[in-house]
């Protein structure tokens, strides 16, 4: 019964979705205040009828109604209970029902929070987003329906989740990561909007900042605990692998980086249009990418889900309509987006524009070396791999105008900035940060150019910022104190400085562990003891291992630094029994500055154990400083011009307008 409801609400989702594709843009076009009035009820009737339906999927898991193929397929009665919750975004129908929940959240979210916005703008942006949400939900009902039957006979038991989703990281991972991707969604429809409206101002940013602040925000998050998840999970002691589905998730946020920082240009000095629309295009386009890369069944990755071609030929059809249909608007409007402000070649504005030029760039190699050799198979010339190094290089060449930039930047002036008026600071602060490279460089056993590079950027980001404060507080008055004039700042430029602060601890990270990581693969039985980069490890034993639908052994290892007992580690190796999957459970000691990683292999033949043992220096910054970039736009968002003005309705000439106040 729970099946048929949630199938049935659906249906009245998409029911409502039409009405609200075509009312309230109606409305709009004509003037009436009814009509547009209408999207909001509607955003929130679609979202609640929506939510029922993914509460009817999530009680048939908790129930064991193994008569619906996707419970029967991606559940199990020993399963516990919070992997039955999750298990429901743990394959392909039940994840885009909640692609689908997140995206009515988003829709209902701008129903709720944009009171200040004039009604004819929220009806356009709300009808937009019902425009596409029409097609998630003619692609749930028709190719990928999850409360099928497996009727008139059914298995007394499931198939299990994936043992690999049986982890911390796929209960917050997934979502978090879906709300990045479809925030990315209110971008579009605001730039959609605009492009119908010709409403492309300075006043169109500021509605739109905060929208894209917290998609990215959650995207930052997603992909970071992502990469965490992978990091404990896979026992390879990886962070990234540029795996084509990590790729198709960095590619929206690095377009959404540069989506944030165009907005602001376009918001003080009304320049960057042009960009700023196709940006907004861009970052949900590349969100519906990686879907499609996801779901089509093209690619062979952890990340991907078994499909059949229907799946990814409707989403392709889906892609190319929202893509193609967006852009030919774009093109149409384009006379409208000429920019009024002038500025200099020194500029900040000129600065930004190339961060957004060279993050641009960024996404344009990252998307080749993800579809070539896609597109080099399809179209029969056998297979290439484009892999790390790839992407290294690329990147390598990339980050360090990327670093130039974003340290000169916020130290530029408006319009016009003397590069003589500047030549004290940068030359105090590359001569830093290369001394400071140098020492911290040499001082390891072996050098390593390329993290010492990366050392070298992340430290001039820092002096940089740390400059840009200094100079932002001078032009205070000098009667306020130092702290007084810190908290005069605004919480949109704590957040900018939060968020190069991030950035810096984040290459720190990366240069650190990609630099001076070190393993080793070992052979131990109970009593041996071997030396890992200062640190002894005793192999103290194996005992036996009974989960609750699992399995297999867990050894106990004794950490030494010199004499003092640094902790214990006990590394898994489970045996899966429904799905007859043996899995790896990493043991990790975490450390400010290095964690140690240890992963049990097989058993030899003669008893031993095959052991892997890592230590990875500084690796923990590099998800601290996505946390802080993650802060840095939460304090943006803060700021009070972003506050959402309370409204009154007043009558005019006997209809209802919205006044803010």
């Amino acid at each position: 019964m729970l099946a048929e409801l949630g199938h049935f609400s659906l249906v009245l989702a998409l029911f409502l979705s039409i009405l609200m594709a075509g009312y309230p843009l109606w409305g709009a076009t004509t003037g009436q205040s009814s009509l547009m009035a209408s999207a909001r009820p509607l955003a929130i009737g679609v979202f609640l009828f929506t939510a029922f339906s993914y509460f009817c999927l999530t009680q048939s898991f908790l129930d064991d109604d193994f008569s619906i193929a996707y419970v029967a397929h991606n559940s199990n009665s020993l399963l516990p209970w919070y992997y039955k919750i999750t298990a429901v975004w743990g394959g392909h129908e039940g994840s885009f029902l909640l692609w689908v929940l997140i995206f009515t959240a988003w829709s209902a979210a701008v129903a709720l929070f944009s009171r200040s916005i004039p009604l004819d703008m929220v009806a356009r942006v709300l009808s937009v987003l019902s425009l596409v949400g029409i097609g998630f939900y003619l692609y749930v009902l028709i190719a990928s329906n999850p409360f099928e039957r497996l009727l008139p006979f059914y298995p007394v038991d499931g198939r299990d989740l994936n043992p690999l989703l049986q982890d911390f990281g796929m209960i917050i991972h997934p979502p978090m990561l879906y709300m990045g991707y479809v925030g990315f969604s209110v971008v579009f429809a605001f730039a959609i909007a605009a492009l119908i409206n010709g409403r492309l101002d300075s006043t169109w940013a500021r509605w739109s900042r905060p929208w894209t602040l917290a998609a990215w925000v959650f995207l930052t998050l997603g992909i970071a605990l992502g990469s965490w998840w992978a990091y404990n999970e896979l026992g390879w002691g990886g962070w990234w692998f540029w795996d084509p589905v990590e790729n198709a998730s960095f590619m929206p946020w690095l377009v959404g980086t540069a989506l944030l920082h165009s907005l602001a240009v376009t918001e003080k000095r009304k320049v960057f249009k042009s960009w700023t629309v196709l940006l907004a295009i861009a970052a949900f386009s590349l969100s519906l990418l990686g879907t499609f890369l996801v779901r089509s069944g093209i690619l062979v990755s952890v990340h991907s889900f078994a499909s059949d071609p229907t799946r990814g030929l409707f989403i392709l059809g889906l892609l190319v309509v929202v893509i193609g249909g967006s852009l030919l608007l774009y093109a149409l409007r384009a006379p409208a987006l000429t920019s009024v402000g002038r500025y200099e070649v020194m500029s900040r504005e000129t600065m930004l524009m190339g961060n957004n030029i060279l993050l641009s760039a960024a996404t344009l190699v990252v998307l080749l070396g993800t579809l070539l050799p896609l597109v080099h198979k399809e179209l029969g010339l056998g297979s290439i791999s484009i892999g790390a190094p790839f992407f290294n290089q690329m990147f390598t060449w990339l980050i360090v105008p990327f670093v130039a930039l974003l340290s000169i930047g916020p130290l530029s002036r408006w319009k016009n900035q003397p590069l003589s008026a500047l030549k004290n600071q940068l030359l105090f602060a590359f001569l830093l940060a290369f001394f400071t490279t140098v020492l911290l460089g040499f001082a390891k056993d072996k050098v390593d150019y390329t993290a010492m590079l990366g050392l070298g950027l992340s430290v001039w980001v820092l002096i940089a910022t740390v400059q840009e404060v200094r100079q932002r507080i001078a032009g205070m008055s000098a009667s306020q104190g130092v702290m007084a004039k810190l908290s005069a700042l605004t919480p949109s430029h704590w957040g900018m400085v939060a968020g190069h602060l991030g950035f810096a601890m984040m290459l720190v990270g990366i240069a650190m562990v990609s630099g001076y990581s070190e393993e080793r693969d070992l052979r131990m039985s109970p009593g041996d003891q071997v030396e890992l980069a200062g640190y002894h490890i005793t192999f103290v034993g194996v005992e036996r291992l009974d989960g609750p639908n699992y399995e297999g052994h867990v050894a106990h290892l004794d950490v030494y630094e010199g004499e003092r007992h640094i902790g214990d580690l006990a590394a898994e190796k489970r045996f899966y029994t429904v799905q007859r999957t043996v899995m790896t459970e990493a043991s990790v000691d975490i450390g400010l500055t290095r964690d140690l990683y240890v992963a049990l292999g097989e058993q030899l033949p003669d008893g031993d154990w095959a052991v892997r043992a890592y230590v990875k220096p500084f690796v923990r910054w590099i998800w601290a400083g996505a946390l802080l970039m993650a802060i840095g736009g939460l304090l943006s968002m803060s700021d009070k011009r972003y506050r959402m003005a309370r409204l009154v309705e007043a009558p005019v000439s006997g209809n209802q307008q919205e006044v803010a106040v």
